[in-house]
């Protein structure tokens, strides 16, 4: 094999709350991620020339070594010692700064193609190390689904999956800097805390879907400023969604819907006054397109 197509679905967090800080800076976090079917698609050759080339069709993207997936295929040769040259294209669909994990899904699907061209060298759990190491979020995008995290996000849990369910995403203009939402984070006297243990055992025990709400919430709210944030989810409430949330550190919104119409018609609403707006599923485990 010489080529291979990997899709790297966006997330959403169904609940995050932060729970401590390490010596060393990095915070704890505790968090339900779910893969939605909004993805970018990374497509993987081996070429003769050495190294790693990386090329993309958003002008916005670095594709150079301060780019995650760039990271992940050098992380991928030094564990590995994979000696083929690589030629990675990433066409982009996920919005950036929207706390959707893009960059981190990228960098997981990138381990996993690598992992697939070179014959399966490593194991999951292999690949969750490697992903570890370059971010928080990409243990998790290794599996796709719905899953626990805690720690720093490499602490992993597969839940039963919640597939199907309706989501609109939706993105204003602005964005948030994930370490500057933190800092905040770290100022918040006595914050509300989304009840993300009750979530995950909810799920384990195959509640009804429509019943996981009530426990779903993201600390990151109570430090967003952003009017758009607050915008999208009435406009989603007036059209009808069960649930609202941000996902991540912002700024994106998402919405969770019973009917496929409603859904339709509120991300008709959103698409007119907001540059990104989508209407997608929840989804499974990851596949690998070859």
């Amino acid at each position: 094999m010489k080529h291979v197509v990997v899709i790297a679905p966006a997330k959403v967090n169904l609940a995050l709350d932060v729970t401590g800080k390490r010596e060393d800076g990095y915070h704890l976090i505790e968090t339900v991620f779910q893969t939605i079917s909004i993805y970018d698609k990374i497509t993987i050759d081996l070429t003769e020339e050495k190294g790693i080339k990386l090329s993309s069709d958003a002008h916005w993207l670095p594709c150079n070594e301060k780019n995650l997936a760039y990271k992940a295929a050098r992380a991928f040769t030094e564990k590995t010692g994979f000696g083929e040259g690589i030629a990675i294209y990433i066409k982009k669909r996920i919005p950036s700064q929207a706390g959707m994990g893009g960059g981190s899904s990228d960098a997981a699907a990138v381990l996993s193609g690598m992992n697939a061209l070179s014959g399966n060298m490593l194991s999951s759990s292999e690949l969750v190390s490697i992903g570890a190491s370059l971010g928080a979020d990409v243990p998790f995008f290794i599996y796709g689904g719905t899953a626990y995290a805690e720690g720093i996000g490499e602490k992993l849990e597969i839940l039963p999956s919640l597939r199907g369910l309706c989501i609109v995403s939706a993105k204003g203009k602005g964005g948030i800097s994930t370490p500057e939402a933190y800092r905040r984070i770290d100022a918040l006297i006595d914050p509300v805390h989304p009840d993300t243990q009750a979530l995950r055992q909810a799920i384990k025990s195959g509640d009804n879907p429509n019943n996981l709400w009530r426990y779903c919430g993201n600390i990151f709210e109570a430090v967003t400023e952003l009017e758009d944030v607050t915008d999208i989810k009435k406009i989603m409430i007036k059209n009808g969604a069960d649930f609202t949330c941000m996902s991540g550190s912002g700024s994106s919104v998402f919405g969770i819907f019973r009917h496929y119409d409603m859904a339709r018609k509120c991300r008709s609403v959103l698409s007119r006054k907001y540059p990104f707006a989508a209407l997608c599923t929840t989804t499974g485990k990851n596949r690998l397109y070859k």
